[in-house]
């Protein structure tokens, strides 16, 4: 096998995440490439989650649905996992832990008593800790490196701790590299030395670094899964890139606070989920008639109101793109790699600094969750475009200007009075009612001028393989690895990928692109096909119902799952 699924599964509080934690950094650091992804449900004790670890010798981005190897940390993992348990999988498992009735081969499941060997180093707590040394044992990984870890994980619980828990791994990995040298499972992956040193982080972490390389230096946000990821980065890492960190009271303030940071002069991100951002519309719509800047992370989930507040959607874009009252610009991007999602959120903030618009990121639970390595990323033609200009006496802050944007002063930096407010307004930003001259000059100027400006430097969609001809599947958003690995595996010349990350304003050539096909084919996690009817409505691209995958259900597509779509649609 070139990789492996691994499941880890057990009720909240059994320190199911704890195992994903610890060993997506000791297997990285051994040489595998990882993925990791979890489920969970919404609460704090009780439930069934699971966590998914893929294993390879070659990069791998996606989820799948078979797992191969099991390690139920209760009898509920059988009846939630039992659709994706085949005989072929592989169970460790704490007798305790065993449904009989529901295990489809006995022969390969393996009783090991995690909960006994645990209480010898004290405690039943210490259990995962065991799975996890048996995990690393089979892997053939390096302990060395698990005893690292769990010295700097525990080290402020004191030398007891530090000691019962490399012990209770150290007794996983033994039995582990003894059920490897008694064949009782086949490992044949190859290691890298040169993984041991890339990058491994979460969507959230990628959209926080993005924003540390674009110059924020502000964030306001409430937190709210799945985007507090983001404001917990960058809180950690305020002190070493001055970043003023405001935990909001609610999510109107939050907005209203990253406006004025923007009036004055700082660079400011508001990050969120889709019902926190519903009470964020009114202060979009103040951004759009003050011309300031503004980037908004979104990390979707499903709706509506709390919906399903642990699981994953793509049901916010048409929020985000009619966000706010009265009419506006906008810029709307939607990574599908970690790489994607720390370029396009230093992007973002450029984007909004130069033409006065918001700009938003849109992530989702499947995407923000999910971990891989990467190699490093080139930050050297980076570089932060700011264009705020010093003021003089006459300064006219919404200035009539050929480009259709005015020159942006802050407080403090010059001799002009910076006027902002709410109602339509003159040059200088005074109220005014003239609706003959002023008000269609404003309006020119906020959205017509200003789309033909961003348009101009839209960014064009991913495309992998020809398109003349084919078969094209086209996706958005956290979707691209999932469909790219799909295609990949079928490795058909007649079949494309058109992976969208910018969703609006769509690129002028996109008609002329997806012109070539011969059939279109989208999927999307949502029930109306949101970006298929943007396509219909800006770019005059329509794709029969038939021929639109929307899921709806919370959960990611697999890669089986469409493998199976594009076989069918490829014939």
């Amino acid at each position: 096998m070139k990789d492996y699924s691994i499941v880890i599964s057990g009720a909240a509080g059994q320190g199911v995440k704890t195992v994903e934690e610890m060993l997506v950094g000791i297997l990285k650091m051994s040489g595998y490439h990882i993925f990791a992804t979890k489920e969970y449900e919404s609460r704090v004790r009780g439930g069934t989650n699971s966590t998914e670890l893929r294993i390879s010798s070659h990069r791998v981005a996606a989820y799948v649905q078979r797992i191969d190897i099991l390690i139920p940390l209760s009898k509920a993992v059988f009846n939630h996992l039992n659709s994706r348990i085949s005989k072929e999988t592989v169970i460790f498992a704490d007798p305790s832990n065993i449904n009989s009735e529901l295990i489809k081969n006995k022969n390969n499941t393996h009783e090991i008593p995690f909960n006994n060997i645990a209480s010898e180093f004290g405690s039943k707590i210490y259990s995962n800790v065991v799975a996890t040394g048996v995990i690393v044992g089979i892997f053939n990984a390096n302990p060395i490196i698990a005893e690292k870890y769990l010295k700097e994980r525990f080290q402020k619980k004191g030398e007891k701790i530090i000691t019962q828990n490399i012990l209770a791994f150290n007794k996983g990995f033994d039995l582990g590299t003894q059920m490897l040298k008694d064949k009782v499972i086949e490992i044949n992956l190859e290691k890298n030395s040169e993984v041991e040193n890339e990058i491994l982080f979460n969507g959230n972490q990628a959209v926080a670094l993005g924003a540390i390389a674009g110059g924020c230096n502000f964030i306001s946000a409430y937190p709210m899964s799945p985007s507090t990821g983001v404001l917990q980065f960058l809180a950690a890492n305020s002190n070493e890139f001055e970043i003023v960190v405001d935990q909001a009271e609610d999510e109107i303030a939050a907005i209203n606070k990253t406006v004025a940071a923007w009036y004055a002069g700082a660079r400011a991100i508001a990050s969120t989920s889709g019902g926190g951002f519903a009470l964020m519309t009114e202060g979009v719509s103040l951004a759009g008639i003050m011309e300031s800047p503004l980037v908004i992370h979104i990390a979707q989930r499903p709706g509506p109101a709390t919906g399903l507040p642990t699981r994953t959607a793509q049901e916010d874009l048409n929020l985000a793109l009619y966000a706010g009252h009265g009419e506006f610009q906008r810029i709307i991007f939607a990574p599908g790699s970690i790489q994607q999602a720390f370029y396009l959120t230093q992007k973002a903030f450029n984007l909004a600094d130069k033409f006065q618009v918001p700009v938003f990121v849109l992530t989702d639970q499947d995407f923000v969750d999910a971990y891989y390595n990467i190699p490093s990323l080139d930050i050297s033609h980076l570089q932060i475009d700011k264009n705020i200009v010093e003021t003089q006496d006459n300064y006219q802050r919404y200035k009539f200007t050929e480009s259709g944007i005015s020159p942006r002063g802050v407080p403090g930096f010059g001799t002009g009075l910076i006027r902002a407010d709410s109602d339509e307004h003159d040059e200088n930003g005074h109220i005014t009612e003239d609706m003959e001259y002023i008000r269609p000059k404003m309006m020119e100027k906020r959205l017509f001028k200003r789309f033909d400006l961003i348009q101009a430097v839209a960014e064009l969609p991913t495309i992998e393989g020809n398109l003349d001809n084919s078969v094209a599947f086209l996706c958005w958003g956290s979707n691209y690895h999932v469909v790219k690995e799909a295609i990949e595996k079928l490795n058909d010349q007649n079949i494309s990928l058109v992976h969208f990350h910018q969703l609006y304003p769509l690129p002028a050539e996109t008609k002329k692109l997806l012109q070539k096909p011969k059939k279109l084919v989208i999927l999307e996690n949502n029930a109306t096909g949101q970006f298929a009817n943007i396509l219909k409505l800006h770019a005059d691209i329509s794709i029969p119902k038939e021929q639109q995958f929307l899921r709806y259900t919370g959960k990611p597509y697999s890669v089986e799952e469409i493998t199976h779509i594009i076989k069918k649609e490829a014939n």
